[in-house]
């Protein structure tokens, strides 16, 4: 290479890849996050803020409707991110959008709709608008310092930084946005329910808020699915998520289900083309039609049904598979002082408090500033009131209006503004009347300055403010729920069956409560001893299927539901799966008994020590929801001894602690419906006897029945005869 080549080569600066995010990637981050994407305590970002500026500068509050174009051309003189991006925001904000719980715009033409995604919005120039009227709750005091004021990107105007609500838009009103390495997903809630947890805060902040306003509310109402625990978490963390699901109604003489109300989170189009899909795949068979009936009366889709179909089981398998039923994920991401923070419901509600306060104290200086200003200068003219002749004539005797206001102050002892107020009165002005009717309202001005003053200095006194202004506006513009609650127990649940395999079993459960599913196949194949721990044995064998549903009862009372799909295969030679970890047991709870069933048929027996027997049809414990966990599943009055599954009605032998025996037939026994009956009188016991056990006359080994079988219940039996007492009995427990 020659020596002069070398000149020609580039220079490369290497830079650290962090320092180059600091000073390149880092300023774009946080102008996103601030400047765009995330939410303000006044419940806008900055988009929505200068649009609705500029309408109310328009004088577009309680003004004529203007065509949506004139807004978005005013509007780039805030916003300089051109015509579509906010002619965008506008629509979000009108009315015919249905977006908002409140819409903050008034509109005329088509703006879409929040439920539809291929619902096109018509271009601006043939939409008009105005502004809502509860933004008169945004504007109020706006021209007092409420709040700060900046220059727009190019000088040439000024900009509020915040709009000074009156209530806490922030809750009331849904927004979502996306920053860099951080979002935000606030829902709505009802405007009255706000209020009222506002002041309920304000009053006490240790105040239940979710008594008073129990769940956000959707302009697109639908139903909520409730679940206190999970929302408590919201409200505390602002993260967590719930389910919403559609409302539909069920014509009868039609045949079809008509879907009135969506979640919040999708469009009718999303929840077509998936039932379109799932049809297509032969997984939805129950539909003979589909389609969108939305029309000026609102969102309708229909589904009309094949013959014989069940409309609420199809609509649970659909809530299933579709976003019929979708989930709202919550994340409470808040600009702060210009700093992101994730908020609870009260942590929002305080910070929005604060904020209010300043406004309302800003509003009181700027009042307070005004009127000792007036109260300055009529105290000035107050004084010249005493001489009005003498003020006349240093006017009419001073040579040089320039030495007008001079000679006034030093007439009168007054300062310099007095001075130049008393000179720009008018001549016909100068007399005793105009000078008292002015200076009459000294006092009053005096009066409402400390007022003012006095509710400047107490924090407590704003708050009785901001109170009445919340009672005013929930009574004003507050509207009816739209989004109902119902709780998850009542939600039938769709559980695939289709997808399930079908096979016979074995279940195996020991009585360390060890439990084993063993395919009939593998069992039969195997040649192996069961694998238990020590001093462990096989307390019941129970046959059954695949798609069966197993109760484990326990000894608090208590019944515990799982499908026996749900349980893992297993072989002989394993353990198998430990119940008081699989249902999630109490430390000193144990499971007693175990069934399956597929079809809930037959009753369950429970013996008492006292002597009483209950029979409970199964079908009792049958739910729709896929609960997991009953309370109350037997009796707790008498210590149980016997728990049994009868598919009919048999011969059974009690015996007593005093060695007595009885034999009876459990037909004998009425059924009852209430799972936590005592039963009836099955044997006579004396005082300080209990009946120990209760076993099927095989199981017993008697010989001589009829010696203990006795024809009307309840009977003390008798004592068993030698030959009767074997040493070795049958017992469950």
């Amino acid at each position: 290479m020659k020596k002069n080549d070398t000149k020609k080569l580039a220079v490369i600066d290497e830079q650290p890849i962090t320092e180059t995010l600091e000073k390149n990637y880092m300023p774009y981050a946080m102008s996103v996050i601030v400047s765009r994407a995330i939410p303000e305590i006044d419940g806008l970002k900055p988009a929505h803020r200068k649009l609705l500026y500029t309408m109310y500068k328009m004088g577009l509050l309680g003004g004529k409707l203007t065509k949506s174009a004139n807004v978005v051309g005013q509007t780039m003189k805030l916003n300089p991110h051109g015509d579509s991006a906010i002619y965008e925001t506008l629509v979000r904000l009108t009315r015919g959008n249905e977006a908002l719980l409140h819409p903050l715009v008034e509109s005329q033409g088509n703006f879409g709709k929040q439920y539809s995604r291929d619902m096109a919005y018509a271009a601006s120039r043939y939409t008009e608008v105005r502004l809502e009227p509860i933004c008169n709750e945004f504007f109020a005091d706006i021209n007092k310092n409420t709040v700060a004021f900046v220059d727009n990107y190019d000088g040439e105007m000024k900009e509020p930084t915040l709009l000074p609500t009156a209530f806490p838009n922030i809750l009331v009103n849904p927004n979502q946005g996306i920053a860099v390495g951080m979002a935000s997903n606030i829902c709505s809630f009802n405007l009255r329910e706000v209020c009222k947890a506002t002041i309920a805060y304000i009053k006490d902040e240790n105040a239940d808020l979710i008594s008073v306003m129990p769940a956000p509310d959707f302009s697109t109402g639908a139903y909520l699915i409730y679940s206190p625990d999970e929302m408590r978490e919201i409200y505390k963390t602002g993260k967590g998520s719930f389910k919403l699901r559609s409302k539909y109604h069920y014509d009868k003489a039609n045949n079809c289900i008509e879907i009135t109300q969506i979640p919040y989170t999708t469009t009718s189009e999303a929840i077509i083309d998936k039932i379109v899909e799932l049809i297509k795949i032969n997984k939805i068979k129950e539909i003979a039609d589909l389609r969108d009936e939305t029309d000026l009366g609102g969102l309708k889709i229909t589904i009309d049904l094949k013959r014989g179909t069940d409309p609420d089981a199809l609509m649970a398998k659909l809530f299933k598979l579709t976003p019929l039923e979708d989930s709202f994920s919550c994340n409470f991401n808040v600009l702060i002082n210009g700093k992101p923070i994730v908020l609870g419901v009260d942590g929002i509600i305080r910070e929005w408090i604060s904020f209010r306060m300043g406004c309302i104290k800003n509003s009181l200086k700027y009042d307070i500033d005004k009127k000792s200003e007036k109260l300055h200068l009529l105290t000035g003219l107050k004084k010249i009131l005493l001489d009005i002749d003498k003020a006349i004539s240093i006017i009419r005797h001073t040579e040089h209006e320039d030495d007008v206001v001079p000679n006034l102050m030093r007439g009168f002892d007054i300062d310099k503004v007095q001075s130049e107020y008393i000179a720009e009165i008018r001549l016909r002005n100068l007399n005793r009347e105009y000078i008292l009717n002015r200076t009459a309202e000294i006092e009053k001005l005096i009066s409402e300055i400390d007022e003012m003053q006095s509710i400047l200095e107490s924090d407590k006194k704003i708050q009785e403010i901001i109170i009445d202004q919340l009672n005013k506006i929930s009574e004003k513009y507050g509207i009816d729920r739209k989004t109902y609650l119902i709780s998850g127990d009542e939600i039938e649940e769709y559980h695939d069956e289709h997808f399930i395999e079908d096979y016979p079993l074995t279940i195996f459960v020991t009585k360390e409560n060890y439990i084993k599913k063993i395919p009939a196949l593998s069992l039969r194949s195997t040649t192996a001893e069961h694998k238990l721990k020590e001093d462990d044995e096989i307390f019941q064998i129970i046959e059954t299927t695949n798609k069966s549903e197993l109760l484990f009862f326990s000894n608090k009372c208590v019944v515990y539901k799982m499908r026996t799909h749900d349980l893992a295969d297993t072989k002989v030679s394993n353990m198998g799966d430990y119940l008081p970890n699989l249902l999630g047991l109490d430390g000193d709870e144990k499971i007693l008994y175990t069934v399956a069933t597929s079809d809930y048929s037959g009753v369950m027996l429970f013996a008492f020590k006292n002597g009483k027997i209950a029979k409970v049809d199964l079908s009792g414990y049958a739910t729709k929801t896929n609960r997991k966990k009953l309370v109350g599943a037997y009796c707790d009055k008498s210590p149980l001894c016997h728990i049994r599954f009868l598919k009919s009605d048999m011969d059974l032998a009690a015996y007593s602690n005093i060695g007595k025996a009885l034999v009876f037939n459990t037909a004998k026994i009425p059924v009852k419906a209430a799972k936590n009956t005592q039963g009836i009188q099955v044997m006579k016991l004396k005082k300080d006897a209990i009946m120990t056990k209760l076993l099927t006359v095989e199981e017993s080994g008697i010989k001589d029945l009829s010696y203990y079988t006795t024809k009307n219940i309840p009977a003390t039996g008798n004592l068993l005869k030698k030959e009767d007492s074997a040493e070795k009995q049958l017992t469950l427990f």
